[in-house]
């Protein structure tokens, strides 16, 4: 158990329900995600939008796409 990493979690987890429970169901996902940015910069929390990693699974390369 990581202590840290469970609050973290636990208060992105929340921004997140507070952004869908204030635009409700039914927008495109980058609307949500704009207003989880700014929810969780204004939280004080740095994150990045999109970004590009190489993805793997069980062992085997997939591509590199967005996170």
């Amino acid at each position: 158990m990581n202590l840290e990493r469970d609050t973290l979690t636990e208060k992105v987890i929340g921004l997140a329900s507070e952004v869908h429970r204030e635009l409700g169901p039914g927008l495109a996902e980058q609307r949500y995600e704009a207003a989880l940015e700014f929810e969780l910069r204004r939280a004080g929390m740095h994150c990045a939008r999109q970004v590009v990693v190489d993805v793997s699974y069980k062992g085997r390369a997939m591509g590199v796409g967005p996170r």
